[in-house]
């Protein structure tokens, strides 16, 4: 176990030094000249990485390693005199050292992105809301300490819980782009849905107005945001949903009949005059519906190999007439048990609602 992930830490660090190596240009060179110009491409990559003083710092370290190895003797009035050795210890101590210092970053690093998740834990719920005629639960887990999905289940009047006469507004939306810069985006998410939410009377203004706030902040497009927009009405157990550019949520009928969500339009962000129309469905007793970002589905494991839809879809077939949140841990362990040890690129985040 232990070398696994050591060797899966490996593959992942590996990968953040191969971006900055030509492999392009060094196919041109003959397998020796490739071995060595490999080797020092990946060491200049992690030079780097580090800071000017620290490089110095190293690369004196190194030279001295290398000094400590070679010994040297000059002949003087017919003596041999032999070169002050180097004790291999100094550039020993002065790579701890500097190992030292990179970790003590890492921890005040890992802090703040300890407290920072703490925050985004914050932003969403922890507890699905009581709503007659439906049983809801999710779950998600970022690839890095922070992500850039989230969800949510709140009434459209705040200040009153889900009733007949009160639609649950359902929310599941994926920020380009992964860690800080995905979790800062995904805030500002929250904070404008809730409010965008209060001031609109339909689905369609929310994601309209959503959409609009998204262009304003998508770096040219950049930064665009899939979405999955759904209201509730226990009255009627009517399903109204926007399918802003997101994954295609599964519903299986307690027929057995599967079928997709696929009614979509442009994810927010794109386009700030898109039009988004709404979907209506009914949620009949029995029927399942599992709402998810690509993470579930595009998660891998040792042998590369992805979790897929098809997997997905057979799981949700399979389950009984078992409550939402038992149908989504058994989602998430047969996720969990497909990849193993390998640690994923991408936030996951499952969303179930059950019929009742």
């Amino acid at each position: 176990m232990l070398w696994s992930q050591f060797f899966s830490e490996a593959r992942d660090s590996y990968r953040l030094y191969d971006h900055d190596v030509d492999w392009d240009a060094l196919k041109q060179e003959s397998r020796f000249r490739r071995v060595r110009k490999t080797a020092s491409a990946l060491f200049w990559a992690m030079l780097l990485k580090l800071s000017p003083a620290r490089r110095v710092f190293l690369l004196i370290a190194l030279v001295l390693g290398i000094l400590s190895l070679t010994t040297s003797t000059a002949t003087v009035n017919n003596v041999q005199v032999r070169s002050p050795e180097i004790s291999p210890l100094v550039p020993m101590a002065m790579l701890i050292f500097l190992l030292a210092l990179e970790l003590s970053d890492r921890v005040i690093m890992k802090r703040d992105l300890e407290i920072a998740r703490e925050i985004q834990r914050w932003l969403v719920p922890d507890t699905a809301p009581c709503v007659p005629g439906i049983e809801i639960a999710f779950s998600s887990q970022p690839a890095n300490t922070v992500g850039g999905d989230y969800y949510d289940a709140f009434p459209l009047d705040c200040d009153r819980p889900p009733a007949k006469d009160n639609p649950l507004l359902l929310v599941v939306a994926d920020v380009a782009g992964k860690s800080v810069p995905a979790a800062l985006l995904m805030a500002t998410f929250h904070a404008s849905l809730r409010s965008v939410a209060c001031a609109s009377d339909s689905l369609t203004a929310i994601v309209t107005r959503m959409n609009r706030y998204a262009c304003a902040h998508s770096l040219e497009g950049r930064r665009f945001t899939t979405a999955f927009f759904a209201e509730y009405d226990p009255s009627t157990r009517m399903l109204t949903y926007v399918r802003a550019g997101h994954n295609e949520p599964y519903l299986v009928r307690a027929s057995g009949q599967f079928e997709r969500l696929s009614e979509g339009d442009l994810p927010l962000g794109i386009d700030p005059k898109a039009p988004y129309l709404c979907t209506e469905i009914t949620l009949e007793t029995g029927d399942l519906l599992l709402i998810y970002t690509d993470g579930l589905v595009e998660a891998v494991n040792e042998q590369e190999e992805e979790f897929g839809e098809q997997r997905v879809i057979d799981l949700l077939k399979a389950a009984p007439r078992e409550p939402a949140e038992r149908t989504l841990q058994r989602l998430l362990s047969s996720a969990h048990a497909f990849t193993g040890s390998r640690r994923q690129y991408d936030d996951l985040t499952a969303f179930v609602v059950r019929a009742t």
